[in-house]
């Protein structure tokens, strides 16, 4: 599905203005989720030694923001919602940037991961190719992008005020490895379950 440019504004101040009116919701509700996996899937992909330069891309109230930092890694936070910033500098004492994910600014060559969970489903897909590009190209040589999105059929819209797109794994893939990225290892969450009742994507991709 294509949107011309100022659609693509509208979609991403639109699911903004969604968390910028739930802020404080969104952060009670997630405050207890585990994502140790992912972190971990992350993390052990990343060649060379610690402390590892990581961005949190769509880092949301800064939960992980600070397992990182509390991991002794040099994280840095990006949400494109001014309350989730706040809310990450005070929980992690970190650097936090205000970045819209459709008009990023990032420094070329500087992270040794991305970690991008339950934040590019977010992303348009006529907008998703130029995004991933950013990416690949703000991580160092051999970099690794963590990254964990809702699957489903392919279908993108909206979804309760936010905007998404359900990949399967084919579609992700395909557009991960046409960014420039490489597969290191995918899996489905929660843990232990039957597939039907796993609806999250995870995936690790090496920087080719």
């Amino acid at each position: 599905m294509n949107h011309p440019p100022d659609d693509l504004k509208g979609i991403s101040a639109a699911t903004l203005d969604y968390y910028r009116q739930n802020a404080q919701g969104f952060r009670a509700g997630t405050r207890d989720h585990d994502v140790s996996q992912n972190i971990a899937a992350l993390l052990r992909h990343i060649q060379g030694a610690p402390p590892y330069r990581i961005l949190d891309f769509g880092c949301g109230p800064g939960r992980d923001l600070r397992t990182f930092a509390d991991l002794g890694h040099k994280p840095i936070g990006l949400d494109g919602t001014e309350a989730f910033v706040s809310m990450a500098q005070a929980e992690s004492g970190c650097e936090v940037w205000l970045q819209d994910f459709l008009d990023l600014d990032l420094p070329d060559g500087h992270f040794d991961g991305v970690f991008a969970n339950a934040s590019l489903f977010h992303v348009p897909g006529a907008a998703l190719p130029r995004v991933l590009r950013q990416l690949h190209a703000a991580l160092k040589p051999s970099g690794v992008l963590f990254s964990s999105n809702p699957r489903g059929g392919n279908q993108e819209g909206w979804s309760g005020g936010r905007y998404g797109v359900y990949h399967d794994l084919a579609s992700w893939s395909r557009v991960m490895t046409e960014a420039g990225f490489t597969e290191i290892e995918h899996y489905y969450r929660p843990q232990g379950l039957p597939r039907e009742q796993q609806p999250w994507l995870a995936s690790v991709w090496r920087k080719a």
